[in-house]
């Protein structure tokens, strides 16, 4: 990353690897391996990679002055100086537009929507209601959520509860776990980044980590037993690797290493092995389905 210019570095690359969620909606209803699907999912990616980076960068301009406070992010080009204000700010501007554009001028209308949505939330996100208790967890993972969403919406798939409220539960638990790691890193009662940190302790945030991975587990599992189909195995199996891999995210979690989730997703071997044994077992439960 440090060999990267500073303006590709500011736009975190590493992180793009989340906008892998918009296969979501898609694969879980069978429509991904269909080209009309295919195409929908490579068009929601490039839209999130372009928007989220345009959200980066602004968040970062709004919070150059906090993050020079903080031990790791002090490092980022525009609170060290390596990125200025301004092209920061035209570059961001440039990434809205294409990505919402694009989406448009690429007939997907109602994902230029859900592109429009999550790029709002989060400008609003970085302007004020991160310092909000609660409401900052719930923003940073509807984030989540959106991506989940936009796949299928750009697909024109029907997304069943299930997968909503799997895709909700499933980001609260990621977004609980990663401000439980800046609380970790910075202490309990600090503000060194957020003010919201102020709010938080370790065990209110652990709770919610806990009641998020759970009910994750639970509606997932409600799914996969429920379905009525020719093969119902296939689902059922892939519960296992999904609960083991939920408990080793977890591990990650509870000693404060969660600050950034793609990077355990990106090193973790275990953990990646597992997510490909889900894949396998939940791609051969909807294609037999």
């Amino acid at each position: 990353m440090n060999r990267m210019p500073p303006l590709l570095r500011a736009m975190r690359p590493r992180q793009w690897v989340k906008n892998v969620l918009v296969v979501a909606g898609p694969l879980a209803a069978g429509s991904l391996w269909e080209w009309h699907g295919l195409v929908a999912v490579v068009i929601a990616f490039v839209g999130f990679c372009l928007c989220a980076s345009a959200i980066y960068l602004i968040n970062d301009v709004i919070d150059r002055d906090l993050d020079r406070r903080h031990p790791v992010k002090r490092f980022r080009p525009i609170a060290s100086g390596e990125l200025s204000v301004r092209t920061a700010l035209v570059v961001a501007a440039v990434l809205l537009v294409v990505g919402i554009g694009g989406s448009i001028a690429l007939g997907r209308g109602s994902l230029a929507v859900v592109l429009g949505c999550y790029s709002v939330l989060q400008v609003a996100y970085c302007l004020w209601l991160k310092d909000q208790p609660v409401i900052d967890l719930v923003v940073v993972s509807s984030g989540f959520l959106l991506r989940a969403l936009a796949g299928g919406v750009a697909a024109g798939v029907v997304l069943s509860p299930w997968f909503l409220l799997v895709a909700s539960f499933g980001s609260l638990f990621m977004v609980a776990g990663k401000r439980y790691s800046e609380v970790h890193l910075v202490g309990e009662g600090a503000d060194a980044t957020r003010r919201s940190l102020e709010t938080y302790s370790a065990s209110y945030l652990r709770f919610v980590w806990g009641v998020a991975a759970s009910a994750t587990m639970i509606f997932y599992a409600l799914w996969a037993f429920d379905l009525d189909r020719e093969y119902p195995i296939w689902p059922q199996l892939s519960v296992a690797p999904l609960a083991v891999a939920l408990l080793r995210y977890a591990v990650d979690i509870d000693r404060g290493a969660a600050g950034e989730p793609e990077s355990i997703v990106l090193g973790d071997r275990v953990l990646q092995l597992l997510g490909v044994i889900w894949l396998v077992l939940f791609t051969v439960g909807v294609v037999l389905g």
